[in-house]
């Protein structure tokens, strides 16, 4: 095994670590019974467990949000902000990072309208950009290729976007719903949550896929992303799909993939000091280096999954 290696695991595990002591706050559910918890629950409890899954929910808005508007911010700066629809997912994402701060400190029992209508314009930019973006690979000489899709307008950043207005609607309409048995798209809530959790991090993992295939994967590091993720994104999914009961495996698994957004900001980092000129060329470095907004979404999309599997617990089918 090489330094690299070691580094990369011990890196990993401290991330880790770290992750599991900023969820334990919100994760101190993880201590209850494995019998769901709407049975014998009082009233207040099941409130409490409801409203925090809404919250964990614009928690994970708005650091998809940030991702969104510091990506958004570089990629449209180097592009020179050629056509002026590029300076909308700067404003939408700041609308909704500060949405989602606001939500994920409010502990009240309804939605904010004001919240869910800029979650929603949100979720409405990130669409439109895919759009755009999927335009702008097509028109290139060769059109949809593998050359336009690795140099052309990256397809899955508008895709944070979307993300982060999807959470925070998907958790402003959470609040809505009754403390007892909350119920989204016809089915319990705790289900629908883990369920949009985990395709947020099929698409976040074909995005990155896409990027470090481009990259050649030529650091080992770069395999983490690409074998990590999908597991979380398996074990979320089959957690939604089996009867409620306590997912542990699944819960590591995620702050594991919650601390890969950290490590992977820290790898990226490392990429543009080894640049030429380092960091004292930032202006430079930092538009071809590897993109610092893009491991955090991992995070978020981690902390959404979270929120799910803590109010899947007290489900009862």
């Amino acid at each position: 095994m090489t330094k690299t290696t070691l580094y990369l695991l011990g890196a990993l595990c401290a991330a880790s670590g770290a992750a599991v002591l900023v969820t334990q706050k919100n994760g101190a559910a993880g201590q209850r019974p494995r019998r769901p918890a709407a049975l014998s629950a009082a009233p207040d409890a099941a409130s409490r467990i409801h409203i925090d899954a809404a919250r964990g929910f614009n928690h994970g808005s708005a650091l998809l949000a940030f991702s969104a508007l510091a990506d958004s911010a570089v990629e449209h700066y180097r592009g020179s902000f050629e056509n002026p629809a590029m300076y909308t997912p700067l404003v939408s994402a700041a609308c909704s990072l500060v949405a989602g701060l606001h939500g994920g400190q409010d502990k009240t029992e309804a939605s904010h309208d004001i919240r869910h209508a800029v979650y929603l314009a949100a979720a409405a930019a990130g669409t439109a950009g895919t759009a755009f973006h999927l335009y702008n690979v097509t028109k290139r000489p060769g059109g949809f290729s593998w050359h336009n899709l690795f140099y052309g307008a990256p397809l899955g950043a508008p895709m944070s976007l979307l993300l982060s207005g999807a959470l925070g609607a998907v958790g402003e309409r959470l609040r809505n719903e009754p403390a007892l048995d909350p119920r989204l798209f016809g089915m319990p809530a705790g289900k629908a949550l883990a369920l949009a959790a985990g395709i947020g991090l099929v698409g976040t993992v074909a995005e990155v896929g896409l990027l470090h295939f481009r990259g050649a994967f030529q650091h080992r590091a770069m395999y983490a992303p690409v074998t990590i993720a999908p597991l979380a994104a398996a074990m979320v999914t089959h957690a939604a799909l089996t009867p409620p009961r306590d997912h542990w495996i699944a819960r590591i698994w995620l702050r594991v993939t919650a601390a890969l957004g950290v490590v992977g900001t820290l790898f990226h980092a490392r990429g543009i000091a080894r640049s030429q000129g380092g960091w004292r060329n930032w202006s430079q470095n930092i538009l071809a280096g590897p993109p610092l907004p893009a491991p955090p979404s991992f995070t978020a999309l981690a902390i959404a999954g979270l929120a799910a599997l803590r109010l899947r617990r007290t489900e009862h089918e």
